[in-house]
């Protein structure tokens, strides 16, 4: 073959069309961070845990919570720098090697919490009401306002640009306001005076078609909204998230209720009962689609020491309530391999 100068070159390598997994029946998950996924070393161990247990779907950092990107990308404008958090240059070959495993692959991108962009594009963020600058809260960690439509098309890029690496799904996290701050001194320049949760339907309509019909995605919500019917003052109402999602995953860690929560001193001690009323509350409301339910379920020690039984008995209210899927959280992505069945 020729180019147009004449020269002999070699043939036009052939690439692939990537390749995606249909999601499971009962998806049962493990988060793994970014810092992990981008160390063959580290990452091996879950992929590892997956491979003998039950285990059969990961969920990858795409976008953590200090905005941080971490899959290449041609494209500047979702790049972040490089010299900050992780970065996983070959997560398509990490991603095709889980998939000849028959590990299905999830993304999580963390939204409206982003330091990184609210520093970048200050007009887009969520504001001080007293003099104009950008708002944090009590972790010095700062927002986006939810009604700046400008970040959605950024956030819809991201998720093309994921699945386009072999992203099974694409799961969305920290869709809501905040609400760990001074909330006597904040103002939405972008949301403005419109209803939380109405603001974040409009979100959803816009991710939702920006995504298209074939993209899977899910939402994680406060596992209070599972019982509570308002939106707990972040916009956060599942029937809106069951609406515009195809999966919903209220996040039950019983650590996160608080004190005497249904009756129950401390919450954390009753990772059953915590998770089964929740779930349940959330099942009947979900009405003609339960199965779009998938809990966050607690693998780590808060409020209280977290045996191997305690996990599993979360994993078991799951199923005494009729649902099938759940994922386990720990953000330092060491799990309990006695709580979960071997292969």
């Amino acid at each position: 073959m020729k180019n147009l100068t004449g020269n002999v070159v070699g043939p036009i390598p052939i690439v692939p069309p990537v390749m995606h997994i249909k999601t499971p029946t009962a998806v049962k998950a493990i988060y793994m961070t970014s810092c992990i996924a981008s160390a063959p070393s580290l990452r091996s161990k879950l992929v590892d845990l997956a491979v003998q247990t039950e285990i059969n779907s990961l969920v990858i950092d795409i976008k953590d919570y200090s905005g941080t990107v971490s899959i290449p990308s041609n494209d500047k404008t979702i790049q972040t720098d490089a010299k900050v958090g992780c970065k996983d240059p070959d997560i398509k070959d990490f991603i095709l090697s889980l998939h000849q495993k028959g590990i299905y692959v999830i993304g999580r991108i963390t939204v409206f919490q982003d330091p990184y962009y609210s520093k970048l594009h200050p007009e887009l963020a969520v504001k001080k009401a007293s003099d104009g600058s950008v708002w944090k809260d009590y972790k010095g960690l700062s927002f986006i306002d939810v009604g700046a439509k400008p970040y959605w098309d950024y956030i819809i890029k991201i998720g093309k640009q994921a699945i386009a690496l072999g992203f099974d799904e694409l799961n969305f996290d920290y869709i809501r306001f905040p609400s760990d701050g001074n909330m006597k001194d904040i103002s939405y320049s972008w949301a403005g005076d419109t209803e939380k949760k109405e603001a974040l339907k409009l979100f959803f309509d816009y991710l939702r078609k920006g995504l298209g019909d074939d993209t899977v995605i899910s939402a994680d919500l406060f596992g209070m909204t599972a019982t509570n019917t308002d939106d707990l003052n972040i916009g956060q109402y599942l029937e809106y998230a069951l609406e515009y999602f195809d999966y919903v995953a209220p996040m039950v860690y019983p650590s996160h209720f608080p004190p005497t929560w249904h009756g129950y001193e401390n919450p954390a001690d009753h990772p059953y009962d915590v998770v089964h009323y929740s779930m349940e509350r959330a099942f009947e409301r979900a009405s003609t689609t339960p199965e779009k339910l998938r809990p966050w379920l607690q693998d780590f020690s808060l409020g209280a020491v977290y045996t191997a039984d305690m996990v599993r008995e979360q994993i078991k209210a799951v199923y005494d309530v009729g649902l099938t899927s759940w994922m386990l959280w720990n953000a330092s992505n060491h799990y309990t391999a006695e709580a979960l069945l071997k292969n």
